[in-house]
């Protein structure tokens, strides 16, 4: 699954009428689950493919068109089961289904799975069972997935042409350097002339690579590796956080996604009765930033104190003035989701906004920084061309 109706998930009814439990085929019985429109072997490569959010968003979709109409949750999780075609998700739902027919709840049988479903999709689900409401929740459940999905697409589609450019610009530059150039070496050499500056630098740059192409590659799975331990550290996260929402152009998008995804989470699990201290969390959870996260538990701790949260949010740097005013509004007429839906449409309004001119001012920069590396190394190249022909 994508984004469009969904970011990002950290990295979010019984039946009252079902089968016995005997009728419910085995998880590992591949055969009675399977229907024409299916592949005859599942095969490694399709239990490999992990399920994506837009298939995540999908089933649930299907659960509660079904549960709408009358039809029980067991029903229900057996008909897209018996149509699945994804081979990792048709057995995950043979587990759910088998699993409420021994009895357990719902929420109970996801948490097996918290990992794929996120935090505040159990927390949805739970508060379905406990209004006796399921079909609506999941219907919830459904448009805030669709929601944060479509914040990851719009993202994505942003940056794809600014990182297309980079990739090319790399790509071109080693080309120029370990293939274009090492053929101008020996005439260089036959004259015995004396190189100029740039035209020395390039070529220790080109004989760098060509000599030690493995010491380069090696470098290069180092910092990869060291970089992505470095973000498993508390200290590194919390620095990296904070150099993101500093980022010039791209930092005030980082700051209205993080907030776009916080307040929407909030707002969904208030309006579905989820306790307001437990939102609170999930909302700091589906952040994604360090940063926010620990804000969001001041928030909590000064909220369980007796405070409200508009009036912690007053001494919090992260939160804009105006979002803090709105949220005290939503507070006084009691109608805090709603305000907070609000404001989440907001935001995706800004983050669209912000994406067109991140991109706008991206993409001449970085084909202003191809054609400086590109030039120069043209120019590199053609400064002892010039010398060579010029008389004397």
């Amino acid at each position: 699954m994508s984004w469009s109706s969904s970011a990002l998930w950290s990295s979010s009814d019984s039946a009252a009428a079902s089968p016995p439990a005997a009728a419910v085929p085995p998880l590992d019985d591949q055969a009675a689950w399977e229907t024409p429109a299916e592949p005859a072997s599942e095969g490694l490569g399709g239990l490999l493919r992990p399920i994506t959010k837009r298939e995540l968003l999908q089933f649930t979709d299907q659960l509660a068109l079904l549960t709408d109409t009358g039809v029980s949750l067991a029903q229900a999780m057996q008909a897209i089961a018996e149509q699945e075609t994804h081979p990792r998700l048709r057995r995950l739902l043979a587990e759910l289904l088998r699993r409420l027919e021994q009895g357990e709840d719902f929420s109970q049988a996801l948490e097996e799975h918290a990992g794929l479903f996120g935090p505040t999709y159990l927390a949805l689900v739970r508060a379905g069972e406990a209004t006796g409401l399921m079909s609506q929740m999941l219907a919830r459940v459904a448009d805030y997935l669709r929601a944060e999905l479509d914040t990851r697409r719009k993202v994505r589609a942003a940056m794809a042409y600014p990182c297309v450019m980079a990739v090319m610009a790399v790509g071109v530059t080693i080309f120029l350097l370990t293939y274009v150039l090492p053929k101008f070496t020996p005439l260089f050499a036959s004259r015995q002339m004396t190189l100029p500056l740039p035209t020395r630098v390039v070529m220790a740059v080109s004989q760098a690579l060509t000599g030690y192409w493995w010491a380069w590659l090696l470098a290069l799975a180092a910092v990869g590796v060291g970089w992505g331990w470095a973000l498993r550290t508390d200290a590194a996260r919390w620095h990296w956080d904070g150099l993101k929402l500093r980022l010039p152009v791209l930092g005030p998008l980082v700051q209205r996604i993080v907030l776009s995804r916080s307040l929407r989470t909030l707002g969904v699990l208030l309006r579905c009765g989820v306790p307001l201290l437990d939102a609170l969390r999930l909302a700091g959870q589906v952040s994604g930033n360090c940063r926010y996260q620990e804000s969001w538990q001041r928030v909590i701790e000064e909220v369980t104190a007796g405070k409200e949260i508009h009036v912690v949010l007053q001494g919090e740097p992260l939160f804009p003035p105006m979002l803090v005013r709105m949220i005290a509004t939503g507070e006084e007429t009691g109608r805090l989701d709603e305000v907070l839906d609000r404001v989440s449409l907001h935001y995706d309004r800004e983050i669209e906004a912000a994406l067109k001119t991140a991109t706008s001012l991206i993409e001449p920069l970085m084909i202003g920084v191809m054609g400086v590396v590109v030039g120069g190394i043209g120019l590199a190249l053609m400064l002892p061309i010039f010398k060579l022909s010029s008389p004397g």
